[in-house]
């Protein structure tokens, strides 16, 4: 039986969108401008976080294909027909609906919005070889091009709209935070805490956001040898008495990340963890002194690996000492240019937005086992920079005693 391969499903007006038509129309802008510079016809975009960046829609994939297209005349999401009329009333923009009544209905429906078009920019650090062989079958004749790192620089300079976003979700952090620390006793388990923050963070996004989506938000909290990398899964460790324990809290606001992280310990903490955590505290300081405008990322990293050095703890250092915030999450996005690595050359400027999250990880059997991290998020000025994260560090506040 022969279906129609493609829908129109507008059912419902628009929902009250993340940001103003001001803003929104000045992304679009902004790529069509790179867009004509580059010769671009048009801008087939297929990551969560540009379709977020672009058309305010933050999509679920679950095995289908979505896809944002920008022409100087247009604007329209592609998404799967199982969505509903969602994808329409959330998109900046105009939206066609594409059905499972065939394998290849998303790229007809991809080949039908860019029809004409000779050259046409795709995200190159996003899209996988398949999918890459799949539009070259689909769109022959037709020369792919990279937007992938354009659309990141556009994407690292905030406005003022995305760090008013972005300073709520820091302060719902700290609101995670709060009820993180407040639920550490000794027998209560890693699941049990991390699900006390993310709840408390979940509700006050809710009620600062009462029309977006509620997806993603999410707490890692580790206790002992899990604390030993940034990203360890929760578990149903019990805490115990004297444990070293990492705190992560993570707010998402329509595809934006924030993030709280703090080192505590549970009721004691040894002496070779405090001289430790002190001297990572020590370093966290002088990373938050660094940030300002004008400031090199690899500059910046050498000179707390410096620091590190001088304690003998540099081969403990586990990661960068920071990175760019904006439409991200532990499964899609990443502004890489703007990291605090030795190897990103990249100078800060106003209205970017960075972490300062230093960390070392000591093995298991060493005096002061465990990781260490604290995260805070800062604003660059024009001056300087501005520390929007509340929740106090360091050991005269986070030796959590019940």
């Amino acid at each position: 039986m022969e279906r129609e391969r493609l829908q129109r499903l507008h059912n419902g007006g628009k929902v009250t969108p993340t940001f103003s038509a001001v803003e929104m129309t000045r992304r679009q802008e902004n790529l069509r401008h790179h867009m004509a510079e580059a010769k671009l016809d048009a801008a087939l975009l297929t990551s969560y976080h540009n379709i977020a960046y672009f058309a305010d829609f933050l999509f679920c994939a679950f095995g289908r294909r979505y896809a944002f297209v920008v022409t100087d005349k247009k604007a329209i999401s592609i998404s799967a027909g199982i969505d509903g009329g969602q994808p329409y009333r959330r998109t900046f923009g105009d939206n066609i609906a594409y059905t499972d009544w065939r394998k290849d209905n998303f790229l007809h429906a991809v080949a039908e919005q860019t029809k004409g078009c000779r050259r046409i920019g795709i995200e190159f650090d996003q899209v996988s070889l398949d999918n890459f062989r799949s539009l070259k079958e689909a769109l022959p004749g037709i020369d792919l091009v990279d937007v992938g790192a354009a659309t990141m620089w556009m994407r690292t300079i905030k406005s003022a709209e995305e760090i008013a976003l972005i300073r709520e979700g820091a302060r719902i952090a700290d609101i995670g935070g709060a009820a993180c620390k407040a639920s550490i006793r000794p027998g209560v388990r890693e699941h049990e805490v991390a699900l006390a923050s993310t709840s408390a963070m979940v509700r006050e996004i809710a009620r600062l956001f009462p029309y977006a989506v509620l997806m993603d938000s999410w707490t890692w909290f580790q206790s002992c040898i899990n604390t030993d990398g940034a990203h360890n899964p929760v578990t149903s460790r019990a805490i115990q008495r004297g444990d070293i324990l990492s705190l992560n809290c993570f707010p998402m606001i329509a595809g934006y990340y924030t993030a709280l992280e703090r080192t505590l310990f549970c009721e004691s903490v040894s002496d070779d963890h405090l001289k430790l955590w002190e001297i990572n505290c020590q370093v966290h300081r002088r990373g938050l002194e660094l940030i300002r405008p004008g400031a090199r990322c690899s500059e910046i990293a050498v000179e707390l690996n410096e620091m590190y050095d001088r304690h003998g703890l540099l081969r403990f250092r586990s990661f960068g000492y920071g990175h760019s915030f904006g439409v991200l999450c532990h499964y899609y996005g990443r502004e890489a240019g703007v990291e605090l690595r030795e190897d990103i050359d990249t100078v800060l400027k106003p209205n970017m937005v960075v972490s300062m999250e230093p960390m070392i990880m000591v093995p298991e059997g060493m005096p002061g086992a465990g990781g260490y991290r604290e995260h805070d998020i800062l604003v660059v000025t024009e001056t300087g920079a501005e520390n929007i994260t509340g929740f106090p560090f360091g050991p005269s506040h986070n030796i959590v005693r019940t």
